[in-house]
């Protein structure tokens, strides 16, 4: 079965069983690589991406579920404000450690400050509590989303 959807600005058609989790048909069949493997049950956050605005576990998300939405992942993060303010505050911050998480710290992060353009710190917590970083770096990670929410005022 075809899954046609919007994925970054762009109409693909993939081919992966529909129960495939939207996972591995963004990395394997269209190659978008920087959607990363955690846990495999939707408890480390490393996998998220968002459709239709929201933030979704692809690693337990059926490609099925993508037909006719919009998907966008890291590597289409920075075409919108909100997207490029975030990595330019990861940047600037030095968030990273290993860097493993990050991409789907930011696409937590990103769907955060589309619903609170100031979000206080309880916000975060709880917007960013699905998101585990096993290098510790949430002081870094909380600077860093006001930081790029002051860019965005």
């Amino acid at each position: 079965m075809t899954t046609r959807c919007h994925v970054n600005g762009r109409v693909v058609e993939m081919q992966a069983d529909p129960a495939t989790p939207l996972l591995w048909t963004l990395r394997d069949e269209l190659g978008l690589t920087g959607t990363k493997y955690g846990c495999g049950v939707a408890l480390c956050g490393t996998c998220t991406v968002h459709v239709d605005g929201q933030p979704v576990r692809a690693c337990i998300t059926p490609t099925e579920f993508a037909q006719g939405k919009r998907v966008r992942t890291i590597e289409g993060a920075g075409a919108d404000r909100i997207g490029r303010a975030l990595q330019a505050a990861w940047i600037a911050l030095d968030v990273p450690q290993c860097g493993y998480c990050q991409c789907g710290q930011i696409m937590s992060a990103a769907a955060l400050l589309r619903t609170h353009r100031r979000p206080t710190d309880a916000q975060i917590d709880e917007a960013m509590a699905g998101n585990l970083c096993r290098c510790g770096t949430y002081d870094r990670i909380r600077a860093a989303i006001h930081q790029a929410a002051k860019a965005l005022a």
